[in-house]
């Protein structure tokens, strides 16, 4: 039994098969002409934005993101609670004094 199938926008969808690309869509039972109908999906890429390292510290890093500031820290367990917090507290001053230079920065700019 063979069934037709009735493409919308076929030169497009012919366009991105020739080129290797897969087409997304959806096949349906069209109410007005009553034909079987592919409607490919106009799909968009994603566009990512990668963070800026700002500032590379012994236990992490500071980023910026289009929308955020980033600090990561990763401190061993082995060096002991006294250790651990004054590493945190070095760190932060660290990143602060990162944050008020990249600040310093923008304004020389202005």
């Amino acid at each position: 039994m063979k069934k037709y199938v009735f493409v919308l926008n076929a030169i497009e969808l012919i366009n991105k098969l020739m080129n290797g690309k897969r087409v997304e869509g959806v096949l349906y039972m069209d109410e007005n002409t009553g034909r079987l109908t592919f409607k490919a999906y106009n799909r968009k890429p994603q566009v990512r934005y990668h963070d800026r390292l700002l500032h590379r510290m012994e236990h992490g890093w500071v980023r910026e993101s289009k929308e955020r500031i980033k600090v990561y820290e990763s401190i061993p367990k082995e060096l002991g609670t006294a250790r651990v917090m004054s590493i945190l507290e070095r760190e932060t001053k660290e990143a602060k004094n990162t944050l008020i230079e990249r600040e310093l920065d923008m304004l020389e700019f202005c």
